[in-house]
């Protein structure tokens, strides 16, 4: 089932952005206690889809019925689920090895990777302040990770292969906007991730605790909303121009690691983060410069 395609608001993409990346950390906060409990990571992501799945699953009904599920188009659907599921594996094994603030730190070459490809993939215009915008973002992240001047850390890898995985989701998920509600996109895709990680989880099931399973519903609903909002994000605003703005998940990343593991960053990771928060404000700046009229574009159908 198609919607109508919406008029560019590129203010308002923004702020659904800046929302969805206030609350997603606290999906890392259950991710990495579940972690230290032992829990196998399979085991995680596969409940942070299944459940996802399962929460989902009445609002799409409600929203466009029974025969509204089939999605359109079901293949890109199936991709775009498998990419996620690939980038939530790499994030929550890296965060057994680095904490949050640092694994999201690495995982930040998503908007670098986005904005290479979005001229290609999507035939989006990328103007120079944007490129330079971004480039002194990814500078910023590497003065948190500082490359070099501490021992190599797996976890590291790990974020790096998430990164490019969600990378390759978000210029999916900006490919379909349009053609499908928001729930039913974000419904499809925990249903293609449940299904992989159904069959993946067999091999290393250990019985959860109650609390486990309580950090499991909480980790799904954490997510489903947080990329509920992304997928309407998309719906009004450019790739390129949103990717900036996955930076501003540092924020709260920093607060929740110091206040439930007590990660607390160095002088140096305030630094990178304040050039982050910063590319980002002048991102916004230059849009309002731009005044992107509210005409429906190929980018929209």
């Amino acid at each position: 089932m198609s919607t109508d395609p919406a008029p560019p608001r590129p203010l308002l993409g923004i702020g659904l952005m800046l929302c969805a990346m206030g609350i997603l950390p606290f999906l890392d906060v259950c991710a990495k206690e579940l972690g230290r409990q032992g829990v196998p990571v399979v085991q995680i992501v596969w409940a942070r889809l299944f459940f996802g799945m399962l929460l989902t699953l009445p609002f799409a009904l409600r929203i466009v019925g029974p025969k509204g599920l089939m999605p359109d188009p079901p293949v890109m659907h199936t991709f775009r689920g498998l990419f996620l599921c690939g980038a939530t594996f790499f994030f929550f094994w890296g965060l057994k090895f680095l904490p949050i603030a640092d694994t999201l730190a690495i995982f930040f070459v998503q908007p670098l990777i986005i904005t290479m490809l979005s001229p290609i993939v999507l035939g989006e215009k990328v103007g120079i302040r944007r490129w330079m915008a971004v480039i002194i973002g990814f500078i910023g992240t590497l003065i948190i990770i500082r490359p070099g001047f501490q021992a190599f850390n797996p976890g590291m890898v790990l974020a790096l292969m998430a990164g490019l995985c969600l990378a390759i989701y978000m210029l999916l998920t900006r490919k379909m906007s349009g053609r499908n509600h928001a729930m039913v996109t974000t419904f499809h895709t925990n249903v293609s991730g449940a299904m992989l990680m159904s069959v993946a989880v067999i091999f290393v099931w250990q019985p959860p605790t109650p609390q486990q399973w309580l950090l499991f519903a909480l980790m799904a609903a954490i997510a489903t909303f947080g990329h509920f909002l992304i997928v309407k994000a998309y719906d009004h605003a450019e790739a390129s121009l949103l990717a900036p703005f996955a930076y501003a998940e540092m924020i709260m990343a920093v607060v929740a690691g110091w206040y439930f593991f007590g990660d607390f960053p160095d002088r140096w990771t305030f630094v990178g983060v304040g050039i982050l928060i910063a590319c980002a404000l002048y991102i916004s700046y230059r849009e309002r410069l731009r005044q992107v009229p509210p005409t429906v574009t190929g980018e929209h159908s």
